[in-house]
């Protein structure tokens, strides 16, 4: 509204500066005159006529300059006008206006400078755009191959496990069937079997269940993520979980996802592999670092072993993820005293001062 009162007064300043000429050479005609009545004193002029002469003339030339300095401001408001609308349209993101160039000029020059900063504003919203196309486009490929590698994954985990187990429970439950007549007490040391192989194939069950819990925590803190999934595997198994988080109320999003699918990672091969009977999980604030540790009183493994076989493929992937965040990845195991992983993040705490 302001520009808008401006370039309505470029008229006005161009009447007043013609009407301030005529003001002006009418003083000197009135002052010319007077001079002339002295000293020359011609008997055809006297003050009457000095005056009714300069008031005809400022009258006639104030006429004559209201139309000169209308139609001589018409152009340039017209020009203002252009440039005003201009500059609205590229205030509303419409990039493909350009300024008319007629003549050359002031306006002229300005007019340049708004139609190349049009053109590279239009560029560089297309730029933005085809980068957000590109990164959609990317994620959405990054999405489908990690879709096809966790396929992939749990395909060859229920044939590797799941699939040899149920396989192994029907060739036993033929046998028992063939030997409970015959032999009962043979019979009922594979019964025995049969529910031990059952159990293992249902831990198995649960823990590849584990890994279709989505990755994100879905707007929950990590605090609160873990205890649900701890909640959730208590309903499920008869492990006895301890944990002893602390709060994080500035841990990046990042970082929170990752400790929790490590977190994740590490029960699923806990109920899979350890048979153990008691977990504890430890989330810490350290003056630098964030310490994760994650320990179970299982069967342990021999990792020079486990580290040779496709077996060691979540334990590549928790290493993994940890140093994604800037962590350091150390597991502690052997067969008969458990798996212990500990876990420290860069995680420098602010300042009570700040």
């Amino acid at each position: 509204m302001h520009l808008f009162k401006k370039l309505n007064s470029i008229r006005y300043s161009y009447i007043q500066a013609q009407l301030t000429t005529v003001a002006f050479l009418t003083l000197i005609i009135l002052v010319t005159l007077t001079l002339i009545d002295l000293i020359i004193d011609p008997s055809w002029l006297d003050q009457a006529i000095i005056m009714l002469f300069s008031i005809i003339h400022f009258i006639i030339g104030s006429i004559i300059a209201i139309l000169i300095g209308f139609r001589s401001s018409g152009r340039l408001k017209s020009q203002f006008d252009d440039l005003s609308v201009m500059i609205m349209q590229l205030s509303r993101g419409n990039y493909h206006t350009r300024f008319r160039l007629e003549e050359k000029g002031e306006v002229s020059r300005i007019g340049v400078e708004l139609n190349d900063l049009a053109k590279k504003l239009g560029d560089q919203v297309h730029y933005l755009q085809r980068l957000a196309d590109e990164k959609a486009a990317y994620a959405e490929r990054a999405h489908k191959i990690a879709t096809i590698e966790e396929r992939q994954r749990l395909a060859r985990d229920l044939h590797d496990s799941v699939s040899q187990q149920l396989f192994a429970l029907a060739m036993m439950s033929k046998a028992v069937v063939r030997t409970v007549k015959m032999n009962p007490e043979k019979a009922q040391s594979q019964v025995e079997d049969l529910a031990e192989t059952a159990m293992k194939a249902q831990n198995e069950m649960r823990a590849l269940l584990l890994h279709l819990r989505p990755i994100h925590l879905s707007n929950q803190s990590l605090s609160d993520g873990i205890h649900n999934l701890i909640a959730e595997l208590k309903t499920k198994s008869d492990i006895d979980f301890e944990l002893i988080i602390d709060q994080f109320d500035e841990l990046p999003r990042f970082t929170e996802e990752h400790i929790f699918r490590i977190i994740q990672e590490a029960l699923s091969n806990t109920l899979r592999h350890a048979d153990a009977s008691k977990v504890k999980i430890i989330l810490k604030s350290e003056p630098e670092h964030l310490f994760v540790h994650i320990a179970d009183d299982g069967q342990g493994f021999d990792w020079e072993q486990a580290d040779q076989m496709k077996t060691s493929y979540g334990l590549k992937t928790m290493r993994e993820r940890s140093e994604e965040i800037g962590g350091q990845f150390n597991l502690r195991t052997k067969k008969g005293i458990g798996t212990y992983i500990d876990i420290r993040v860069p995680f420098p705490k602010k300042e009570a001062d700040e």
